[in-house]
């Protein structure tokens, strides 16, 4: 990756930018780069509003992404940007499932509590007037 000489590989880049430098034939774009921001693998900085990255962050992403692999997608498994490793050893289809998440389980279980609340006894009609008032005796 040759580097412009008004800037390092360390000068922050508008995202755009840094693509258009970093992969010059195109076949990456901004939107490719925020993906692997996204993904963990692309480290960015939000200045002012504005997203900046860095010639060396791509080169580190670059690195991150070798002997990644893209895994079936109708197993509904791996996903892009898992590791290889990860995905030889897990088994394909319904055995495979993830456990479910701890937020999955936190809202199970606060559903099951409320369902074991016990709900406000109604009001009695004796303690309030035709309007829903009560009486003052």
């Amino acid at each position: 990756m040759k580097i412009p000489d008004q800037f390092d590989e360390t000068t922050p880049l508008r995202v755009e930018i840094a693509a258009r430098i970093a992969f010059p034939d195109g076949s990456i774009s901004a939107a490719g780069l925020r993906k692997e921001r996204d993904a963990g693998r692309l480290e960015t900085e939000l200045i002012a509003g504005k997203e900046y990255v860095s010639l060396m962050a791509i080169a580190r992403m670059r690195e991150l992404c070798r002997g990644l692999r893209k895994g079936h997608a109708w197993y509904g498994v791996t996903k892009v940007g898992k590791k290889m490793e990860r995905a030889e050893t897990k088994l394909d289809g319904l055995s495979a499932m993830e456990p479910a998440s701890s937020a999955l389980a936190a809202a199970k279980k606060a559903v099951q509590e409320l369902k074991l609340k016990r709900r406000s006894p109604p009001t009695l009609e004796a303690n309030t007037t035709e309007r829903g008032e009560p009486r003052t005796s």
